[in-house]
């Protein structure tokens, strides 16, 4: 009688194998995530005979001072926003992950990438499209297309066998849900599947040295699909974000090896693809008539760029006698946090008022130093008093009203110079040696300091 199958419950949130289902992962604390998937045979021995027999790849341990630290060349995408991001270029060997939403423009940016750089030999591997599919988007995007080869299968040895008897400059895998292995018996997209083709595919990147893009779905909390060990494998992880009926999109680093992570890139959705915005800041700016009471600029510092951004509040008396506390894209634990120190240590009663906060473009703000900002859109629209547009802050408040400094001050103030601003407001504990010419920096020290400076 041949013996039952043996099967282990695999957490599709984090990866972590049980012998039984369990109603919460041990691992990561998840509810109902424990998925029922087949043990993969063992194909032959792991190690050595009793004798001491040797299969292993015949590499040895080199000393650390042997290896040749040289910076290599990194390989240009021809957009210059996605080399930023990545620290420079694209490192030979690489496995570069990029998730986001349906229609968000995954599929966009990945066949962009070989259109953009004409002489880059690409084979773009699709589990999703036909080939006439992709052949139609393409023209619509225009470039050059004569070194893209488009290769529609889904089996990963195929795949890789394929790349290695091309030998491409890079590889783009859409998507990795789609691909399979036939080692394992499982669907395309589960927790096995996702696991053997990422260390597949790292295997190839390696050893040949061909850096590989992969495109990755997201589940509906926003997270990349199949378990966390799939962004532990890669290099780089890539996170499209922005909403799908708006133009613009957001491409943010959310792990890179090879370059700083926090960064960011902003594009704009044509109908010709992607179109990069090399200052992102213009398309912030407030873009209304001057003499309109609560919104103020802030310098804000997203990974190394520095973004200037448009800060709308309105405040307003309260109708159904609780006072009403909004915010959208900032923290509304954080606008209470201010209201009260407005309330509590200068001497401004917001409590019996509503108060909504805005910020422009939809952005996501987590920088302390629009705090600043924050206050001042807030007294301008409870005073209906316009704050010149020629003005900005950057700082950061504290509990007790005091304004405190925030990191990389000089590049927020060089950023406001470059783009017009005639003042900006800092802590007065700030230090600025280089101060660029055109722009007065104002440095107060409190709440009470900062509304006489502002309001007088």
């Amino acid at each position: 009688m041949a013996s039952k199958a043996k099967t282990v419950f695999y957490c599709t949130s984090c990866g972590n194998e049980s012998p039984k289902w369990m109603g919460r992962c041990p691992a990561c604390g998840e509810w109902n995530t424990m998925k029922e998937a087949p043990v993969e045979p063992k194909k032959g021995p792991a190690t050595g005979g009793a004798r001491g027999g040797s299969v292993g790849t015949g590499r040895r341990p080199q000393p650390l001072r042997e290896i040749d630290d040289s910076q290599e060349a990194r390989i240009s995408l021809g957009m210059g926003e996605v080399d930023r991001i990545l620290g420079g270029g694209m490192v030979r060997g690489s496995l570069v992950l990029i998730g986001g939403e349906p229609g968000i423009g995954k599929s966009t940016l990945s066949l962009q990438i070989p259109l953009c750089c004409k002489d880059l030999r690409t084979l773009y591997v699709t589990g999703e499209e036909s080939a006439r599919q992709v052949g139609m988007r393409a023209r619509r995007l225009g470039g050059d297309s004569s070194y893209c080869t488009i290769f529609c299968e889904t089996l990963i040895g195929a795949v890789i066998e394929e790349a290695q008897a091309m030998g491409p400059d890079l590889m783009i895998v859409d998507s990795v849900q789609t691909m399979y292995t036939d080692t394992v018996d499982s669907a395309p997209g589960s927790v096995s599947q996702i696991k053997e083709v990422a260390s597949a595919l790292l295997r190839f990147a390696k050893e040949s040295g061909v850096p590989v893009i992969l495109i990755g779905h997201i589940t509906k909390d926003g997270f990349i699909a199949g378990p966390k060990i799939l962004e532990h494998i890669v290099d780089v992880v890539l996170q499209f974000e922005g909403e799908n009926r708006g133009s613009y999109r957001i491409l943010r680093s959310i792990k890179n090896r090879f370059g700083s992570t926090s960064e960011l890139a902003v594009f704009e959705m044509t109908g010709t693809g992607l179109r990069e915005v090399a200052n992102p800041s213009e398309m912030l700016i407030p873009m209304h008539e001057q003499g309109l009471s609560g919104t103020a600029i802030a310098a804000m510092l997203d990974g190394t760029r520095p973004l200037l951004f448009e800060v709308q509040a309105l405040v307003s008396s309260a109708v159904y006698g609780t006072a009403q506390r909004s915010a959208t894209g900032f923290d509304a634990r954080r606008l209470n946090m201010l209201l009260a120190v407005l309330e509590k240590r200068a001497g401004f009663h917001l409590s019996a008022k509503d108060v909504f906060l805005n910020m422009a473009g939809g952005l996501k703000v987590s920088d302390p130093a629009v705090d600043l900002a924050v206050i001042c859109a807030v007294l301008s629209s409870n005073f209906d008093f316009a704050i010149p547009s020629d003005v900005c802050f950057a700082g950061e408040v504290g509990l007790s009203g005091e304004i405190r400094p925030v990191g990389q001050i000089e590049r927020r103030v060089q950023e406001a110079a470059r783009l017009g601003f005639k003042r900006i407001f800092i802590s007065s504990f700030s230090k600025v040696e280089v101060k660029p010419e055109g722009i007065r920096v104002v440095k107060v020290a409190d709440v009470p300091a900062l509304v006489k400076a502002l309001f007088k």
